[in-house]
């Protein structure tokens, strides 16, 4: 079963300083049928104004990840760890017993945007942890490169859940397929650009939920990027 969620149908926030799109319930947009997708709970599509971005809060027994789309994204937590993420730089904190961070962007003159993922882990009170790697685009192009994954596998990071995150930009004749193995769900979420999954049609924002399909095939793009999610039931 393919069900797609639209772009326009994600909830708002406006803030001023944050506009983000909600692709589940979050905050005040709370929707009974989009609480999340499996262990998949959130996916924000975040963009920040400039010198502007999330203070010091807490977390605790969550795998967040980020995913920098255009300029600095810069972190900082209460395990030490700062750094500055830009475009394909992939971070992952599992905050486990509990950190504190903040998010902000560094620059003074232009926004960031990058998208906020957080999933559910399969083991709960371990050490918080922090890692972050770079994937360029090349990696990315014309294939499905893996970039998150319960075994850190082929140089991904590493997340506390039986779930593998796949980023892959495509245009043209471009064409990549992925094979779901029995008992597993996928959820596809097109960064920018459109394309067909399936034959079905997805632009910048939309979304596709699958259930009880054997092979997802992603093609006829125009300049896309996405992200393909593996996921339990």
């Amino acid at each position: 079963m393919l069900q797609i969620r639209k772009s326009e149908d994600r909830g708002i926030a406006d803030h001023g300083w944050l506009h983000s799109h909600h692709t589940f319930s979050f905050g005040h947009y709370q929707d009974p049928q989009h609480t999340g997708f499996g262990p998949l709970l959130v996916i924000n599509e975040d963009r920040v104004q400039p010198a502007q971005g999330f203070g010091t809060h807490g977390h605790r027994d969550m795998e967040i990840i980020s995913y920098v789309l255009d300029g600095a994204l810069e972190h900082k937590d209460s395990m030490g760890t700062g750094s500055v993420l830009h475009y394909g730089d992939v971070q992952r904190m599992t905050a486990g017993t509990g950190v504190r961070h903040s998010e902000f962007n560094h620059s003074r003159s232009e926004l960031v945007h990058f998208l906020q993922i957080w999933i559910e882990p399969n083991v709960q009170g371990i050490a918080p942890a922090y890692e972050e790697k770079h994937f360029n685009p090349e990696s990315k192009k014309g294939q499905l490169r893996l970039i998150a994954s319960p075994d850190g596998r082929a140089d991904s990071v590493l997340i506390h859940q039986d779930a593998a995150i796949y980023a892959s930009i495509l245009n043209g004749d471009d064409q990549v397929q992925h094979q779901l193995a029995p008992g597993r769900t996928a959820y596809v979420h097109v960064i920018r650009g459109q394309l067909t999954v399936n034959d079905i049609a997805l632009a910048t924002g939309d979304a596709l939920k699958v259930t009880n399909e054997n092979l997802l095939t992603l093609d006829q793009a125009e300049a896309a990027e996405v992200l393909l999610f593996d996921l339990p039931y």
